[in-house]
């Protein structure tokens, strides 16, 4: 199956219902499969002494708190469901982040049937099981976790028989190459036998499409109309034309991939039969005479008969006059 890739558009359409919709047609013509959303209220997620991160800092209003920041990118339940709409219009999946229990609880109202979480909330326990207990799908972000964190989250999911997927993930924007640890996907499919993909923090495209040529069957990325744009976010996003190239060298590498049965390609039968080594004889050889090895040579084209069969050969006897430097053939030779 191909890869599901989903545009993590989160608050940056900055409350706007109209850059949402934008937002969303940028990621469908791009090639998304899905946009990603985040539903929460200020007053319920962040306390007033929350301080910003690092990179929240740097992208921000240096006067402005971690509660106005996010208060400032807060989407209202009424606004979802116009976007939730569009979405649906415009043939491309809607997924949503929850926060908490009333969050997931109004989502699950509207319809929606896909949910993420977010690796902070690895620990929100009860946020877990009310998905797993009402979601159809549930992709579950791995960063900042231990497996011993994730293994009571995959518990969950499993009891209540939701469809789940883990996404490796490094909690940073943008994160390090050096952090990547793209080997952890590999880590979490063989832990927790379930799908694993890939929310990618990093910059480039190269990350994803290693992450998938090492079976990750989700990438997340984060996405924006203009990386000039106001909000902690922008910065750390794909803009529209690089979303547009990670798509394509995904698929690409999807086709490179290909299938793991080892088979002859329809494009090599050419090289096959030139290239390859067949049977020659270096001498004559009178009807009747005993065929030794020091008559025959290797040579190509590759459209006699194989080396492999020379223990057969050897020994055997010529059915007529043959003559150096002609290729042997099934029917020049009988046993003896």
């Amino acid at each position: 199956m191909s890869c599901y890739i989903i545009a993590e558009i989160g608050v940056n359409h900055s409350g706007s219902v109209e850059v949402a919709k934008e937002m969303i047609d940028a990621a469908k013509k791009s090639g998304a499969d899905a946009v990603k959303f985040q539903t929460f209220t200020a007053e319920k997620l962040v306390s007033s002494n929350t301080p910003k991160v690092k990179y929240q800092e740097s992208t921000t209003d240096k006067d402005e708190s971690h509660y106005q920041m996010i208060k400032s990118l807060e989407f209202s339940y009424e606004d979802h469901i116009p976007v939730f709409e569009y979405c649906k219009e415009s043939n491309i999946d809607f997924i949503s982040t929850p926060y908490d229990i009333e969050s997931a609880s109004f989502l699950v109202s509207i319809g929606v049937e896909i949910f993420k979480t977010a690796s902070a909330d690895i620990v929100d326990l009860s946020l877990h099981k009310f998905i797993a207990q009402n979601a159809k799908i549930a992709i579950v972000s791995t960063g900042m976790a231990t497996l011993g964190e994730i293994e009571p989250v995959v518990e969950i999911y499993r009891q209540h028989d939701c469809k789940l997927t883990l996404l490796h993930c490094v909690s940073n924007y943008p994160c390090a190459t050096e952090s990547l640890n793209l080997n952890v996907i590999t880590t979490l499919k063989s832990a927790f036998l379930c799908n694993v993909g890939f929310s990618d923090h990093a910059v480039g495209a190269l990350p994803a499409v290693a992450s998938v040529a090492l079976g990750a069957s989700v990438i997340e990325k984060h996405f924006t109309l203009d990386k000039t744009m106001v909000g902690p976010d922008h910065k750390a996003s794909s803009d529209p034309a690089e979303f547009t190239e990670l798509v394509k060298a995904i698929r690409e590498t999807e086709i490179a991939l290909g299938s793991p049965i080892k088979s002859i390609q329809q494009e090599e039968m050419q090289m096959r039969k030139v290239s390859r080594k067949s049977l020659f004889l270096t001498k004559d050889v009178k009807y009747g005479e005993v065929i030794m090895s020091d008559m025959l040579t290797l040579k190509r084209p590759g459209t006699g008969i194989y080396e492999a069969e020379l223990s057969i050969i050897i020994g055997s006897i010529s059915t007529m006059d043959l003559f150096a430097g002609d290729m042997l053939k099934i029917g020049d030779f009988r046993l003896a």
